[in-house]
């Protein structure tokens, strides 16, 4: 059996770092991880195939080898999925699907033969037993959440990883909050659960048997939802594993109560974590509980962010505006959090109901809900219907985001980061990608763009006031880059 595994392109959005990747020459920031595990899952014998539309195109030569396609993708993808989709339909193969896209909207693609919900480990082998013995069913999906500790490693060799930044391996799954907007739960489960140590090692190891050198992303939703494993096992083990091999920085995803725990931060900066994308959300009382937001309730989000930052986790931040308690007021304050709290990687969007959540439930019963959630953070669309003002809530949003990605607030922000960021432990260091973004960073930013004052500023600064984060700078300059062109049709 010839299988192909599909996934599909994203759109220029905040996180897919489109135009900040030319600057080292790559494709893609990260491979595949749901994919490769699942042809892990896949029968030994079976000859498998991955195209990552991401990095290359589909052929129609990949189409004619492959007996049966493999498909999935997450609600950004769902234009470039549809279009593949139906491209499969005209080649006549075997389609099977998955992941969260479809797993949230399934109904959307008809054309699809089999859809295989949920989590792989659970509901694929008994696809697998039925499509061998001819009697496949249309839908598999279960409640059942499956042992972590049962899931293979992913098949890193159907990669080339030197189109890709970053990366990528899961620890946990599931968060124990109940955030309203998030489909996390929904799909994952309020108890994390988690693989032992002795996987995690073991994926590090395939990793850099394969030849990565470089960082590693644990996509964990929330990678402290189990204190007690990371503190007692995992971290201690990574500690170790690090001195042998040096060179590969973590970063991943937490809550904001990480802030809480000193000794939890000293070891995941150990560890070799350099980076922690947090939740914030709003910096509005309102709001937070208005989503159920209680981890980040009755604190001073700023202070947290800093202690956090102090500690050597520089903090990318989540934000929302759109919530039913917003007013006109909150673009400033928006701003002003972000700006006070030196998160540089601040993603703003407006709120979208996501199907399976709490919110889209509650706007289905009101009556609010008008389509479908893009999945994209900074195209400014809602799929409901705002308590706000809907042309106050579209200009408020562009104008916040106009001022945020201004090469000036920007730059502001990085040195407000840099004045309370620890160096990492653990880091790449130098290579000749490293030159050429530093190269290309000096020809576009410093004397082709309109940040060019801003960048060189940024520069002079950096290299009098803390030169060990020179390069972190120049970096987050070329971020800064990538965000000013993906919101440009949004402030046009």
């Amino acid at each position: 059996m010839k299988v192909l595994l599909l996934y599909p392109e994203f759109p220029d959005t905040f996180w897919s770092f489109k135009h900040a990747l030319k600057f080292i020459r790559k494709r893609a920031s990260l491979p595949p991880l749901g994919l490769l595990t699942v042809a892990a899952l896949l029968p030994e014998a079976w000859v498998k195939r991955l195209v990552d539309v991401k990095v290359r195109k589909l052929c129609d030569a990949d189409l004619a080898w492959a007996d049966v396609v493999f498909i999935s993708g997450m609600i950004a993808q769902q234009e470039s999925a549809h279009e593949l989709v139906a491209r499969c339909r005209a080649a006549g193969k075997t389609i099977v699907a998955g992941g969260p896209l479809f797993t949230l909207g399934a109904e959307q693609l008809p054309d699809v033969d089999h859809f295989v919900l949920n989590e792989a480990e659970a509901t694929l082998p008994e696809f697998l037993r039925d499509f061998e013995a001819g009697t496949a069913r249309h839908v598999y999906a279960t409640a059942e959440f499956p042992d972590l500790r049962q899931s293979p490693a992913p098949l890193w060799d159907l990669v080339d990883l030197n189109h890709y930044a970053s990366m990528s391996v899961q620890f946990s799954r599931g968060c124990p909050f109940d955030c309203d907007f998030c489909n996390i739960t929904a799909m994952l489960g309020h108890r994390p659960r988690i693989k032992t140590t002795a996987q995690m090692i073991a994926e590090l190891d395939g990793l850099r048997r394969a030849g990565w050198r470089g960082a590693i992303f644990f996509v964990d939703d929330n990678f402290i939802g189990n204190k007690r494993g990371l503190k007692a096992e995992l971290l201690p083990a990574l500690i170790a594993w690090q001195r042998g091999h040096r060179g590969m920085p973590f970063y991943t995803e937490a809550s904001i109560n990480l802030a809480d725990d000193a000794e939890l931060m000293r070891l995941m900066v150990a560890a070799g974590f350099n980076q922690v994308f947090v939740g914030i959300e709003t910096p509005e009382a309102a709001g937070l509980a208005e989503c159920n937001k209680r981890q980040n309730q009755q604190r001073d989000l700023v202070a947290d962010v800093k202690r956090i930052q102090r500690a050597g986790l520089e903090v990318q931040g989540g934000f929302i505006v759109g919530f039913d308690s917003d007013t006109p007021a909150i673009f400033a304050r928006q701003l002003e959090f972000i700006q006070q709290s030196g998160i540089v990687t601040a993603m703003v969007g407006l709120l979208q109901a996501v199907p399976g959540t709490k919110l889209y439930q509650r706007l289905r019963l009101e009556g609010r809900l008008i389509g479908r959630t893009t999945g994209n953070n900074l195209d400014g669309t809602t799929n409901f219907i705002p308590r706000m003002n809907r042309e106050t809530l579209r200009v408020g949003y562009r104008n916040l985001i106009g001022h945020l990605y201004a090469p000036e607030p920007y730059c502001q922000r990085i040195r407000t980061l840099l004045r309370e960021f620890a160096p990492p432990k653990i880091s790449s260091g130098l290579s000749w990608r490293y030159f050429l973004a530093f190269l290309g960073a000096n020809v576009r930013l410093g004397l082709l763009g309109r940040e060019r004052f801003h960048y060189w500023r940024l520069l002079i600064w950096t290299c009098f006031r803390c030169p060990a984060h020179l390069s972190l700078a120049v970096t987050l300059s070329i971020y800064g880059h990538h965000f000013r062109k993906t919101s440009r049709g949004l402030l046009a």
